[in-house]
């Protein structure tokens, strides 16, 4: 009986650790810890454009270059970026509420089925009592 239990405990590690790669993949999937480098790398780009943008408009106007194009027309493209951005990261934020929306669901399904499960096994023990 002492190998039953142990082959027992390898298979619940082995089910745990199957379980613990899926959430991972999904975790992964809506920009997790495997995109964490990415995004950093696209943090760091998008804040030295924007300096850039900003850095040479004030130039331009300091300088009194003359361009082709609006005066403001490099602060818009900088206003039009930061825009994109925020819509991004509201995005990526919906993803993972909508996660964490689909992990409490989850729980509550399990719950809920562990109560009923319960009230039964309450209700044939009452009933062998009475018997």
């Amino acid at each position: 009986m002492h190998e039953d239990e142990i082959k027992a405990l390898q298979e619940e590690l082995e089910q745990f650790q199957c379980d613990k790669n899926k959430i991972r993949m999904i975790i992964g999937s809506i920009g997790g810890k495997t995109g964490e480098k990415q995004d950093k790398l696209f943090n760091v780009l998008f804040i030295v454009f924007i300096g850039l943008l900003f850095i040479m408009d004030i130039v331009i106007h300091l300088l009194d270059i003359e361009l082709p194009v609006p005066p403001l027309f490099l602060i818009a493209i900088g206003l039009l970026l930061v825009s994109i951005k925020i819509v991004w990261m509201m995005n990526k934020q919906m993803k993972v509420e909508h996660f964490q929306f689909w992990i409490l669901n989850s729980i509550e399904y399990r719950v809920n089925d562990i109560s009923k499960k319960l009230v039964s096994l309450e209700k044939a023990m009452r009933e062998n009592r009475e018997k």
